[in-house]
């Protein structure tokens, strides 16, 4: 008679416990999901055991992050629609003799962007040169001025 009262409910916990266990996508860790060579070439060698262990903590605490790489008719997605892609051509209001690691700058179009990085770049001193700000292909935007040799990323604040 027990027996017969205890069925419903074992058969309940086997179905149950499949389904917990589809629910849960179980953490692998990083040194079993990469090849040694990806896991030296991304210096997780140079992890203390115990620094590892706590990344794999970490890394397993927080859910995995979808990103969307194609539109809805497979092409590639490089830009987010709400942002212009093309690039921005204007003049740099003022003087312009190099971007300092921390430098604003106002254009003529009424933006204002700013320096990204702390990379310092002497140009050559000129008064409301062209400046292009156009997007990398890894989405930041990076500036080139009239006069100077290299570019620097950006981002815009205004």
């Amino acid at each position: 008679m027990r027996q017969v009262r205890l069925l419903p409910l074992l058969m309940s916990v086997a179905l149950a416990i499949p389904l917990a266990a589809t629910a849960a996508d179980p953490y692998v860790p990083l040194q079993q999901r990469m090849t040694p060579e990806e896991f030296k070439a991304a210096g997780l060698d140079k992890l203390s055991p115990s620094e590892l262990k706590n990344l794999d903590a970490w890394l397993s605490g927080h859910g995995k992050v979808v990103t969307k790489l194609v539109d809805q008719s497979g092409k590639p997605v490089f830009y987010p629609a709400s942002e212009k892609a093309g690039p921005v051509k204007a003049r740099v209001q003022g003087t312009f003799a190099g971007f300092n690691g921390h430098g604003e700058f106002a254009l003529d179009n009424g933006q204002v962007w700013k320096q990204a990085d702390e990379t310092r770049i002497a140009c050559a001193t000129s008064t409301n040169p062209q400046v292009t700000i156009r997007r990398s292909l890894m989405g930041n935007w990076m500036a080139a001025v009239d006069g100077c040799g290299d570019t620097t990323a950006v981002v815009r604040v205004k």
